[in-house]
């Protein structure tokens, strides 16, 4: 194992139901299926599913045909919506008739939106025993109270880091904040969002040929950032390291990544997926093709 599978083993949550992919179920089901065969499936975390859509998933995961072997195992996050508890009994029925030991399906993460105190103090009651919960919280204003909340009631944060549009980008002050506002609280975080591409830079935001354009973070930029916040760095390296858009200033071998003159041994990065879990990305293959263009990962099986 070298340095970038300690860094990003089962990192992406495979999100390609929703946007900018919006694949349908078949065909995301059909996705994560070969992602898990082939030679990345070591980077692959979580199917990302709505808990309102998981009998669409059980059908579409379940079709026994041929080609999509039925009942593999899954591990799955279910979205909650507005209605919480009719979200619960769903995933409390799919888990009913898919016992994980037996069928291989299970949901073993909820994530859910919180804007107040309240709203996690009220939320947390009503999940399951058995499921992690990751709320997903702003970034302004300062979310420390937020945080020591979710450190309380034993829950995990989700920060929203992008989307189809410019406005839906947090600051680099807001975001490098929000991370060490968690390290602070002891709180493993998740990112969603925005991260397909593995170095800061401007990207197209759509896959629609007449897509804008904007600024969006890199997924390494988020992930060696949260493990250099461990090892002592304060919030103005902080920010520049999610601001780095050249690859010059990263390097990467089997015992260690740097940063410019912040060096991570694979321990160091081994500790630091406490802090940040994973995160949620509508495509597998790009952040993937990304690490090979950086030679960061050494081509193998052409990705589909």
């Amino acid at each position: 194992m070298n340095a970038i599978h300690t860094l990003l083993r089962q990192s992406i949550d495979y999100a390609g139901l929703f946007p900018p992919a919006g694949l349908g179920m078949s065909a995301a089901v059909d996705n994560y299926l070969r992602y898990r065969a082939g030679s990345e499936a070591w980077a692959l975390g979580r199917f990302i599913v709505p808990a309102a859509r998981l009998a669409e998933f059980e059908e579409a995961a379940g079709d026994g045909s041929s080609e999509r072997p039925a009942r593999q195992p899954w591990q799955l996050s279910a979205l909650a919506g507005p209605d919480l508890a009719d979200d619960v009994d769903k995933i409390a029925g799919f888990q009913a008739r898919n016992p994980g030991a037996a069928q291989g399906m299970t949901v073993d993460t909820i994530e859910a939106k919180a804007h107040t105190v309240s709203a996690i103090q009220e939320t947390m009651p009503r999940i399951p025993d058995g499921l992690q919960v990751y709320f997903e919280l702003p970034v302004e204003p300062d979310p420390t109270d937020l945080l020591a909340t979710v450190a309380r009631v034993g829950g995990r944060a989700k920060v929203r880091t992008g989307g189809v549009t410019p406005e839906a980008f947090p600051s680099t002050a807001s975001l490098a904040r929000f991370i060490h506002a968690c390290a602070r609280a002891k709180v493993p975080f998740k990112a969603t969002a925005g991260l397909h591409h593995a170095l800061r830079a401007e990207y197209r935001l759509t896959y629609e040929e007449d897509s804008g354009s904007g600024v969006m973070f890199g997924f390494l930029n988020l992930f060696l950032a949260t493990a250099l916040v461990r090892n002592g760095i304060g919030e103005g390296d902080t920010r520049d390291i999610l601001e780095e858009s050249s690859p010059a200033a990263f390097r990467a071998d089997d015992g260690a990544i740097s940063w410019r003159d912040h060096r991570l041994d694979r321990q160091a990065l081994g500790r630091s997926r406490e802090s940040m879990v994973s995160f949620g990305s509508c495509s597998f293959t790009e952040p993937i093709a990304e690490l090979q263009s950086l030679h960061w990962l050494e081509p193998k099986v052409r990705q589909a």
